[in-house]
């Protein structure tokens, strides 16, 4: 482990990943409950349209992963954050001007490849930052329990924003959209103040190396990521998952709509609140859940055990949908009441999966192997979110949702296959 630093120390950094995801996260879910309903009235698009243009989200993340993964593993990580917030400040004010400008699914399909591209700057460079510089600053504890801190600084929000969100979004569905491009702005300021590229010496970048840095850095992925025994089946859940979570995601505000047969867009922010507090409760009980000293060898069971709970209540929402056939307050009750314990075992599983993956991955490589693993996920929702979509269109959306979960029941046994590979090779972290 290299020398503390003096002038930036653990604390510093906590401080800033805590502050980063909270405003990130904050900004980011002003539009969550309410996005899709802002597709379908004030776009004018149907179901299936709508997932076409999640979709093209999702490609475009698929497209960007590898440049922006270049970008952030040679001239920092620093600057790869600020290029997601000031691209994605562009992509969300062109989401409002899209139905004011009579653009139609055209300016929503281009405002979605930028704001595909804004994510893949910040995906996975703010969790590489902090874990060089904790690494870099003498920080000689579990990690998990900073990825806890910061999934509960997302949570707190997302709990803000979600609610805020739905309630502008009862007022006027783009007032959301407005309030979260300001709020990247200042997001910005604060990253331009509290980050340092420190445990990783930024190199520059030239359109003429880009290629080769490109290769170089896909090549170290491949080395570090895809051949892994032990990442291996962690990229192949996120794919799987992707399948369906993006669009569980965006098609459960339509369906608990449905579900209770009343226009109440304000209710969308208030669940999505509860979604994210049941999250931060999740995050509460790693420490407990992971025991000290064994966190390697408990991980891949952790998550295992998870996943078959996130399985069985995704089925579970789904079923509720088709048992109850009439609209009411009952049904919906219960689809909330599910969807709150689905963010309770991902609040759990949440942290101890980016703690687990991050201790096989190098330095040198990590925004790439975590941008490869964002990639995968990327993929099964570029798929399953048009397909899916068309399901919910022609048939339903209960139907579509139980299908798409059905995906999910590859995830405990690709866990298991991780923990096995792990302890069968006695695998330890790249740089110990």
């Amino acid at each position: 482990m290299s020398a503390p630093t003096r002038t930036y120390t653990s604390r510093n950094v906590v401080v800033g990943y805590v502050t980063i995801n909270v405003l990130f996260t904050l900004a980011a879910s002003l539009i969550w409950a309410i996005n899709t309903i802002f597709l379908i009235r004030s776009g004018h698009l149907g179901i299936f349209q709508v997932m076409i243009v999640n979709a093209v989200f999702t490609v475009g993340q698929m497209a960007f992963e590898v440049p922006t993964g270049v970008v952030a593993d040679t001239i920092g990580r620093r600057a790869s954050v600020l290029l997601a917030l000031v691209t994605l400040m562009i992509s969300t004010l062109l989401y409002v001007a899209t139905p004011h400008w009579g653009l139609g699914i055209w300016g929503f399909i281009g405002a979605s490849i930028i704001l595909g591209l804004g994510f893949t700057f910040q995906t996975g460079s703010v969790d590489a930052w902090m874990v060089d510089a904790l690494d870099a600053t003498g920080w000689d504890k579990p990690k998990d329990r900073v990825f806890a801190w910061g999934q509960m600084a997302s949570g707190g929000g997302m709990l803000t924003g979600s609610l805020l969100g739905g309630l502008l979004g009862q007022i006027n569905l783009s007032l959301p959209f407005l309030a979260r491009t300001g709020l990247l702005a200042v997001a910005f300021v604060v990253v331009a103040i509290t980050v340092r590229d420190v445990g990783f010496t930024p190199r520059p970048l030239r359109i003429s190396t880009f290629g080769a840095e490109a290769r170089k850095i896909m090549q170290a992925g491949t080395r570090y990521g895809w051949r892994s025994p032990v990442i291996r089946p962690l990229l192949w859940v996120s794919g799987f998952t992707g399948l369906f979570l993006f669009f569980g995601f965006y098609a459960w505000q339509p369906y608990v709509l449905n579900l209770l047969g009343k226009n109440y867009v304000w209710l969308l922010g208030v669940v999505t609140a509860a979604f994210s507090l049941t999250g931060i409760l999740g995050n509460f009980l790693v420490k407990r859940v992971m025991r000290e000293g064994a966190r390697r060898r408990e991980a891949p069971r952790v998550l295992a055990t998870a996943a078959v709970l996130e399985t069985v209540v995704a089925i579970c929402i789904g079923l509720v949908g088709i048992v109850f056939v009439k609209a009411g307050f009952l049904p919906a009750i219960i689809a909330i009441v599910l969807w709150l314990a689905l963010g309770l075992i991902t609040g759990v599983s949440g942290p101890v999966r980016a703690s687990y993956i991050n201790d096989y991955i190098p330095s040198a490589q990590r925004a790439t192997v975590l941008s490869l693993d964002a990639f995968f996920g990327d993929t099964g929702a570029a798929v399953g979110q048009p397909v899916l979509g068309w399901v919910s269109g022609r048939i339903s959306i209960p139907v579509a949702w139980l299908i798409g979960s059905a995906f999910l029941v590859t995830a405990p046994f690709l866990y298991r296959t991780s923990g096995a590979a792990a302890k069968r090779a006695a695998v330890k972290p790249p740089e110990a």
